[in-house]
């Protein structure tokens, strides 16, 4: 640290600081190793004839390198990704290439093995650089914009899951041992790892200083920088470039690893890094910091553990509260007034019309889910007095159709609130909430009834709402804490969910189902309290219409007009809570419609909030309804779940239209 001061509050203070508990571990250790005298003899000339040596040798020190490393680098991704979008939401998985490599791991496990044998690095990085070329092709006609290029990773990331989560939930025995590596795990059987790693690392590292001058013009606006003759297109492609070639390299080590390309620029930044310079210094140090420290604590306790952890769902789970803790802290730009989402079409001359003709669809589309299906002797049409069906149909129709419409009515209201197209009911983190204790009910309860799941589920999405009120209270609700928000919630549910999923329980493939979207396990009585209580909620939205036609004005406006803020923000968030929890609950943390609805409503030209309102719940209902009934004949005699459909569907849907802009 020579040349930088060690004054209380600067980034070098708190990278010092956090060192501290690596040291204690890492002496920890070598001593239950065997001290470190033998440690480092192991390291530098070990004995043939020693087995602890050589364990040390072949295991110990490769993966505190290879932490190390991957630390580092997806710290410097994530400072390269944050300026270029200038969004502190910004994290190396944001493009999509952890699922991109993910998915096409899986795909060449199960449909060319042959390609693994050239190298399982070379296949992940294919599949990464693929999804980030699709970000790249949906942004590139908007200059590559920093709120387009969100958006559309955002899309892709949940694009490729969708696809990972179709191939996994046919092929569960085959990509079991995929969980483990997808979850980040770190384990080394010797310094191959290491040796990809550093000299790729080398040349991110390399390449990030020379970018560094011509990178700090992004933190003008688009204008300015344009005035001084830079190429914003150019400029931020080879800034996401770099960064994707980098979380790449790591990825297709060591897996998914979440959380440090997020945590680590932001504690910087924190702790006084105003400059790119030194966020890319002090970012790089703190990410292999916090990497090997978590790893070389998971190790310490890995004696007492039940089942094999990965580190990469570790990470997630530490670094939620920590994100959580710095939430009120950190200075974002959100207290300006928002501006409205443009619209993606003109605005409809008879809106009333428009919403008949999608109510008359949505009967014509439960008719087809209710009458029209597949069975051993082929299609055909069920007679509406033919019960012994009919029983089966009825409430998979009625909760697909509640669900489509809770999520929509949900996403609506937050991206009116928020006046951010990339908005959801998933991105607050309800639905993640809620999925953690189903998932910890699913797996620690004996033998749960449907009325305790509900109970607990309930208990989750409400924790959640109470985490969201009292950080974000203070600073008014302000949209982009509460995504951030979302995000630190949406990183605990990840985490959750790679540990019970690793461990190989066989209760894994029930949950797997269930985060699907399956409408499978929906009886009669429960569909038809969930839409009741669907068709409730949604009607308890119609007397705010007034504040999200005003809210997206700004905070001054809104004021003017007699809006208390803080209180109109509240209120919205909890029908949102309400909305999310109750779908989460039938059919899982489903992953398009409460995006993709309110965009459709809005391209058919419905504007106005009352209208939105309607259009949307009627296109959600319409989505999952329909998706319900392909999922249940597309591989007849076998099920895709609504949810994966909807999601595979609507996300294609989603980006065409994203293309178009």
């Amino acid at each position: 640290m020579t040349g930088y001061a060690l004054r209380r509050g600067s980034p070098a203070m708190t990278c010092w600081l956090l060192s501290l508990p690596l040291v204690v571990l890492f002496w920890l250790g070598l001593q239950a190793q065997g001290g470190v005298a033998l440690g480092v003899k192991a390291l530098v000339s070990p004995s043939l004839e020693e087995v602890s040596e050589l364990l040390l040798h072949y295991t110990w020190w490769p993966r505190l390198t290879v932490a190390l490393l991957s630390g580092a680098g997806l710290a410097l991704a994530g400072v390269l990704m944050q300026q270029v979008l200038r969004n502190p939401l910004a994290a190396p998985t944001t493009l999509g290439v952890a699922s991109g490599a993910n998915l096409a791991l899986m795909a060449a496990t199960l449909l060319a093995p042959g390609l693994l044998t050239l190298g399982r690095e070379w296949v992940a990085l294919a599949g990464g650089g693929l999804a980030v070329g699709l970000v790249f092709a949906l942004a590139w006609r908007r200059g590559l914009a920093p709120i387009v290029v969100v958006l559309a990773g955002l899309v892709v990331n949940l694009y490729l899951g969708a696809l990972s989560t179709a191939l996994l939930l046919f092929n569960h025995e085959a990509l079991s041992g995929l969980l483990i590596w997808g979850a980040g795990s770190l384990a080394q059987n010797g310094w191959d790892g290491a040796a990809i790693l550093a000299p790729r690392l080398a040349i991110g590292a390399m390449a990030a200083w020379f970018l560094l001058r011509p990178m700090n013009v992004l933190e003008l606006d688009d204008a300015s920088a344009k005035s001084l003759g830079v190429s914003l297109k150019y400029l931020r492609f080879a800034g996401l470039a770099l960064a994707v070639f980098i979380t790449g390299s790591i990825v297709s080590v060591v897996g998914i690893i979440g959380f440090i390309g997020l945590a680590a620029p932001n504690i910087v930044r924190l702790a006084g890094a105003r400059r790119l310079g030194e966020r890319l210094v002090w970012g790089t140090l703190l990410g292999a910091v916090l990497l090997a420290s978590t790893d070389l604590l998971l190790q310490h306790f890995s004696g007492v553990l039940p089942t094999l952890i990965p580190t990469g769902a570790v990470t997630g789970a530490l670094g939620a509260p920590l994100l959580m803790w710095l939430i009120p802290r950190l200075r974002l730009q959100g207290d300006r007034a928002p501006q409205p989402a443009a619209a993606l079409g003109n605005r409809y001359p008879a809106p009333g019309h428009l919403l008949i003709r999608l109510a008359i669809g949505l009967l014509l589309a439960a008719a087809l889910g209710l009458l029209l299906g597949q069975g051993v002797n082929g299609w055909h049409w069920l007679s509406p007095d033919n019960w012994s069906l009919m029983q089966w149909r009825v409430p998979r129709v009625v909760a697909a159709a509640a669900s489509g419409l809770m999520l929509a009515v949900a996403g609506t209201l937050l991206q009116r609130l928020s006046a951010n197209p990339m908005a959801s009911p998933e991105v607050l983190g309800i639905s993640g909430g809620c999925a953690i204790a189903l998932i910890l009910g699913i797996f620690l309860l004996p033998a749960p009834t449907s009325g305790v799941l509900v109970g607990i589920g309930t208990l989750g999405a409400f924790v959640t709402l109470l985490i969201l009120v009292a950080l974000n209270r203070r600073s008014g609700f302000v949209p982009e804490r509460l995504l951030l928000t979302g995000v630190a919630v949406s990183a605990l549910f990840d985490a959750v969910r790679s540990v019970m999923l690793a461990g190989g329980d066989p209760r894994g493939q029930q949950v797997i189902a269930w985060l699907a979207g399956s409408t499978y396990y929906v009886d009669l009585t429960s569909a038809l309290v969930v839409g009741v209580l669907a068709a409730a909620l949604a009607l308890a939205t119609q007397p705010f219409t007034r504040w999200l036609d005003i809210l997206p004005l700004g905070a001054p406006t809104a004021r003017a007009l007699g809006i208390r803020l803080n209180g109109a923000r509240l209120v919205l968030l909890l029908l949102v809570a309400l909305l999310t929890a109750c779908a989460t609950l039938v059919v899982g943390p489903l992953s398009f419609v409460g995006l993709l609805a309110p965009h459709m409503a809005r391209l058919l030209g419905l504007s106005r909030a009352r209208h939105h309102l309607l259009g949307a719940a009627l296109v959600g209902m319409l989505l999952m309804v329909l998706a319900d009934w392909a999922g249940r004949q597309v591989i007849f005699p076998y099920e895709i779940p609504a949810g994966l459909v909807a999601s595979l569907i609507g996300g294609a849907y989603f980006m065409w239209g994203l293309r178009r802009l």
